[in-house]
């Protein structure tokens, strides 16, 4: 099967939404299709080399990326319209894509087209292209990441498979971790007690918390490994006297799980609003990478009570926690930090429970779908 796939954005990116594609591109050559990755180019320089990709997205094999120049000013329309070309000119088995003007063009062309969405249909024009995608011919199916997002979708009428298929985790790179004293050791952090944190820091992520939870543990490490410059900055600043906290900055996703592996916790301390990379409020329906990572990291985790978190964490696999009470929190730390039997047991069903969310089988179910 010959699939085509946009990325969201210029390659290499921060944005989770790239790294979401590049992983399920790689799960989707893993499974025998041939994979092309289009990338839109506004910079119009050399574009990377593989293993800064490779290392930047955690990848392990190889397949064909090509960057199409655009200009930033047309707004994404003339990148969906090189995408089109390109799919018109060499017809794929399946345009697979999370760009709504993408799936709407291909699918009023007739190509046959897969839309994946993460978000209801924004702003003034997203819902009228979800719409022409649900009206043209060449859509195939639609997935959705969160069952609270497919009930919510207006998808009245639409006749073709709606896939339920939640983000996803490598196993393998999870497979031999260490223990959590000899992972840091490896990464030259404290050796003592550590709740580790992973990820961006936007609004709703819980950084007030965390900054909280450090001042109430002065015995307990905080790791926080990720965000951009500019947000690590500004909560150093706020954090100024907590020597408890240790900022990593960005991490490569390569080596993401050697410092997952470093926690004795994991913390999510989501809140009832949370901002995506583009601002907005994704909480109703968002399904982090993160919570795979951290369940295939076999450590006790500690979330946020969202609802949609409930349709994967569960009290014996996580510890979930009203959004805005540290006391609460550092009680539900403490308790862990003297029990590390409830720390093994929750650990290993959380481990379990990450083996269902494999990205090499998310790939298949979509090859299944658009190969019927």
């Amino acid at each position: 099967m010959d699939i085509l796939l946009p990325a969201p954005t210029y390659l290499p990116a921060r944005r989770a939404n790239t790294i979401q594609v590049m992983k399920m591109a790689q799960a989707l050559a893993e499974t025998g299709a041939r994979v092309q990755v289009l990338v839109p180019d506004p910079y119009r320089r050399p574009p990377p080399d593989w293993e800064t990709l490779a290392r930047h997205y955690g990848l392990r094999l190889r397949f064909p990326v090509e960057w199409l120049p655009v200009r930033p000013r047309w707004r994404s329309y003339d990148y969906a319209w090189q995408v089109l070309r390109r799919a018109r000119r060499r017809p794929p088995d399946l345009l697979y894509t999370r760009h709504p003007q993408v799936a709407a063009w291909g699918s009023l062309l007739e190509i046959p087209t897969l839309l994946e969405v993460h978000d209801l249909p924004r702003g003034r024009l997203g819902p009228l292209w979800f719409r022409a995608f649900l009206r043209g011919r060449g859509g195939r199916a639609l997935v959705t990441i969160t069952r609270a997002l497919r009930e919510a979708l207006p998808l009245s009428g639409w006749p073709r498979p709606v896939l339920l298929l939640p983000d996803g985790v490598d196993l393998e790179r999870y497979a031999a971790l260490p223990a959590p004293p000899q992972a840091r050791a490896a990464l030259g952090l404290p050796e003592r007690f550590t709740a580790g944190y992973t990820g961006h820091l936007y609004a709703g992520r819980g950084t007030a918390m965390l900054l909280d939870l450090a001042a109430r543990l002065p015995r307990v490490t905080f790791l926080l490994a990720g965000g951009n410059p500019e947000d690590v900055a500004r909560l150093k600043a706020r954090a100024a006297g907590l020597p408890n906290l240790v900022f990593t900055g960005f991490v490569p996703n390569a080596d993401l799980p050697r410092y997952q592996a470093a926690c004795d916790l994991l913390l999510m301390p989501y809140q009832p609003q949370v901002a995506a990379s583009s601002g907005g409020d994704i909480a109703p329906f968002l399904s982090p990478m993160k919570v795979f990572e951290y369940l295939a990291s076999g450590r006790a985790i500690l979330s946020g009570d969202l609802p949609v978190l409930r349709e994967v964490l569960h009290p014996d696999n996580a510890v979930l926690l009203p959004p805005a009470d540290p006391a609460a929190w550092e009680a539900a730390i403490r308790s862990l930090l003297e029990n590390p039997a409830r720390r093994a047991a929750l650990g290993a069903q959380a481990r379990r429970d990450a083996v269902q969310y494999d990205w090499r089988a998310r790939a298949r179910r979509i090859v299944e779908v658009a190969a019927g």
